[in-house]
């Protein structure tokens, strides 16, 4: 190793105070030095094959008092040294050097990895970088249901390369664990059977895990069980070998319905109704947190899981995700916290516990400071880390004083179901962690993401990535020019105007709007309102423990929504414009075809809002022929959005229902792949309890089961004019759930796995198309409708496509006649 990179790392050392948490010191790289050189060599060499040669590894031990990492990169123009503290510094400096130097990228929708001859020079000392902080966590829990649940060894081999590349050290590793809890219960005295009713099916293991519901999608199959383990055991083991840290799963406290059998003196609480499911999936029992058991199965777990795993000392446990305690007793809650870090800490004195801090920001009438106080502090500092789960958004930090000293990461969440709007808060994202590192006191240890799912605007995750070690906040304008020329391999003006559109656009979020997947008009349930009816969630639940007391809880208010548009329409159709102009020079480009569909396909979705608000107005209006016209229009567009989409292979339903069936060691257990992959994206539940949550924009659900419900729906709207009849919207939701929604459930006719026709060109057409529409001032007025409220939002709205739209039809009526669709009903 060069004398150079010696000193640095000294010198470094000596200006860095000592470590704020001492609590944390035992968590480091279980692999050797050589191990993670090995490991990080083998990931250069997939990623670059031939050209990997060229790439010299080495890994120095880190003395950093933080324990921050830091990466060196030396080159002559032939071969490049990379100097690390771990394998997957090591791997980071490989891919700052791809982004900084070649122009390169690495991302789930692909990569562009021209590399220049010869290879850019960077004399010595080199270039030294070392984080801002120790760690990078990586996922939501909810992420391996909504986006890795049918992966093979394959495709976590790459995303676990992906992580690497961009610094993760600290990811989720959730795979496996019923086999795990498996053991333990039954040694408990259950049987298969017995926890058949307590596993989630394989696409919904996240919510049963978290207690949220149960057997939901199942039964869960052995050979699925069995299989899990094993992938486990090559993804702990490739992820150790990089250096990272996995975190294990804990136990939380949610326990089979069947114990009280078992153990009929047990005491425990049923949860809430989570989802509005029924009796036989909602409700799970929660093991009171003074049980003696609770200690048993708990302490079982982990020692169970070290056997088979080994042990990293990190565990997630969340016993109260989007559920309340059946006590706001600060007692109580800081008993819970400690019973279920002493379950950890029996079997594994080193345990530290992580908590999504999803909690404290999803119900803040329930948790007031006492309350995250006493949960916080039950713990001895520095052996929990909180997840500031969606701090770009909603920061929790800020008014709990830091986490009350416990440490805590800075984390993106971004994402809801795996829904794919485009849409990011950039602004947050680029300064929100450099705010937070200078809060007073800070106890901030990290950056991270915790998406609910991924395969969506990859521009925020790889700018949050470079919060690792970005010295400051970047200048976006340059920022998003380099990111559009190492996408695609060189500079292009169209491409550059597009992103820069973007940036301004859908990506510069600044209002109250979260995300938008609610109100997307292709995916979501077809309503005479202009907003989502989402009254059903804001009903009352109910907890009770096993000896019926009842303490009323609720899910936090829901408002109703209107369509969420932030931004001026016509500068997304703008960058549309811009792409395809750029399609000339670029079109050869994997990466330019998966976001030109992406923008094109964002843009009709936009676009559509007007077709739907005029076919709501001929219906106020009883104009027969306007709602042809309107009806005509709304199919057409997304008959030509399933042409697009399936243009594109990350656009095409296919490959998940593939990926799903090759689960199945049996015709029957294929089918019941195949049910849990449908029923994820579109019912979430038997009767659609969480109806279009994971809602996904791809050909084949498109044309599938979204727009034959649209058909449904304008069908009856012009039966309804047509008997002078008033629509009726829950009879229409009943019929449309037995004729469209379960049906696709379970069909299991095969789905095109490949894409068809050219990207390029149904782009190019469908702007041609689309452009005297896009000209509408309708979309002027949008984004000011949008954030007027749902009342004044219906009024202008209409009354803009009356008078704007069709001059013939007579202005009269009033808000309430309007868009009173509370009391009109299907007829």
């Amino acid at each position: 190793m060069d004398m150079v990179w010696l000193v640095f790392v000294v010198t470094m050392v000596t200006v860095v105070s000592a470590s704020v948490f001492p609590n944390l010191d035992h968590i480091s790289p279980s692999a050797s030095l050589e191990d993670q050189r090995h490991a990080a060599q083998e990931l250069i060499f997939r990623v670059l094959g031939s050209s990997s040669g060229s790439f010299k590894v080495d890994i120095i031990t880190n003395n950093d008092q933080e324990y921050r990492d830091t990466f060196n990169l030396v080159s002559d123009g032939n071969n490049v040294t990379i100097s690390a503290t771990s394998g997957v510094a090591a791997a980071m400096g490989f891919y700052y050097f791809l982004k900084t130097k070649c122009g390169c990228q690495f991302t789930w929708a692909g990569e562009q990895l021209s590399l220049p001859s010869p290879l850019p020079v960077i004399s010595k000392p080199g270039i030294t970088v070392t984080t801002n902080d120790r760690f990078r966590y990586y996922q939501n829990v909810c992420t391996p249901s909504y986006s890795f649940v049918w992966w093979d060894w394959e495709r976590w081999q790459r995303h676990i390369d992906w992580m690497a590349m961009n610094g993760i050290n600290l990811p989720l590793a959730f795979t496996g664990q019923e086999a795990i809890f498996q053991r333990v219960y039954r040694k408990l005295g259950f049987t298969d059977e017995q926890l058949q009713h307590h596993f989630g099916g394989p696409a919904f293991l996240a919510w049963a895990r978290m207690g949220n519901m149960q057997g939901w999608g199942g039964p869960l199959p052995q050979t699925w069980i069995t299989d899990q383990l094993t992938l486990q055991k090559k993804i702990l083991g490739r992820m150790r070998e990089l250096g990272m840290t996995p975190v294990l799963p804990g136990f939380a406290g949610h326990v089979p319905m069947s114990i009280t059998k078992i153990y009929p003196n047990v005491k425990v609480s049923r949860l809430s109704d989570w989802g509005h499911f029924n009796q036989t999936y909602c409700c799970t029992y929660l093991l009171d947190f003074q049980e003696p058991l609770f200690q048993q199965i708990g302490t079982a777990f982990i020692q169970e899981m070290q056997s088979e795993f080994g042990v990293d000392h990190v565990y997630n446990a969340d016993s109260f995700n989007e559920m309340n305690p059946s006590s706001n007793d600060t007692s109580y809650i800081r008993s819970a916290g400690k019973s279920v870090y002493s379950a950890m800490t029996a079997a594994d004195p080193q345990a530290v516990w992580l908590m999504q801090g999803w909690l404290f920001s999803h119900n803040t009438e329930y948790w007031k400071p006492p309350q995250v106080k006493a949960l916080l502090t039950s713990v001895p500092k520095g052996r929990m880390i909180v997840l500031d789960l969606f701090a770009e958004v909603l920061p929790v930090y800020k008014s709990t004083h830091s986490f009350y000293g416990q440490p805590f990461i800075w984390c993106m969440l971004h994402n809801f179901g795996g829904t794919m709007e485009l849409y990011g808060v950039i602004d947050n994202v680029n300064e929100g962690p450099f705010n937070a590192r200078k809060f007073v006191n800070s106890t901030m240890i990290g950056t991270g993401l915790t998406p609910e799912g991924i395969f969506q605007n990859e521009v925020m995750y790889e700018i949050m990535n470079e919060n690792a070690y970005a010295a400051s906040p970047r200048n976006l304008t340059e920022w998003f020019s380099d990111f559009a020329r190492n996408r695609y391999g060189k500079y292009n003006q169209d491409a550059d105007q597009a992103w820069q559109l973007l940036k301004h656009t859908v990506y510069n979020c600044t209002d109250t709007h979260s995300n938008g997947w609610v109100n997307v008009l292709p995916t979501q349930k077809p309503r005479l309102a202009l907003w989502q009816d989402i009254s059903v969630y804001n009903n009352t639940d109910m907890m009770t423990d096993h000896s019926k007391n009842v303490i009323p809880t609720s899910r936090p208010n829901i408002k109703p929504h209107i369509p969420d548009i932030w931004y001026n329409p016509e500068q997304l159709y703008s960058a549309w414009n811009h792409m395809v102009k750029a399609s000339n020079l670029l079109g050869n480009s994997s990466l330019f075809r998966y976001d030109l569909v992406d923008i094109a396909r964002n843009s009709l979705q936009v676009i559509s809002t007007k077709f739907y608000t005029e076919a709501i107005a001929a219906y106020k209006e009883k104009d027969k022929d306007m709602l042809k016209t309107a009806s005509k229009d709304l199919l057409e567009i997304l008959n030509d959005m399933e042409v697009l989409l399936g243009s594109d292979i990350h656009f095409v339903l296919g490959p998940w229902i593939r990926d799903a069936r090759k689960h199945g060691h049996t015709v029957a257990e294929q089918n019941l792949m195949e049910y849990n992959a449908r029923n994820q994206i579109t019912l979430w539940g038997p009767n659609g309890e969480i109806r279009d949550y994971a809602a996904k924009q791809w050909s084949g659900l498109l044309s599938g089961y979204y727009t034959k419900r649209w058909q449904m729906f304008l069908g009856n709207l012009q039966q309804c004019l047509e008997k002078d009849k008033p629509f009726r919207q829950k009879s229409f939701d009943n019929a449309v759930l037995e004729s469209v929604e379960k049906p696709f459930t379970f069909d299991r006719s095969p789905v095109p796995i490949t894409p068809t026709g050219d990207s390029v060109k149904i782009a190019s057409d469908l702007y041609k198309k689309y452009v005297p529409t896009m000209q509408s001032g309708f979309y002027r007025h949008l984004k000011d409708w949008s954030q007027q409220g749902w009342k004044n939002y219906s009024m202008l709205s209409l009354n803009w496509v009356k008078k704007k739209i069709n001059g013939s039809l007579k202005e009269r009526g009033t808000v309430h006649s309007m868009i009173c669709c509370r009391t009109t009903c299907l007829c």
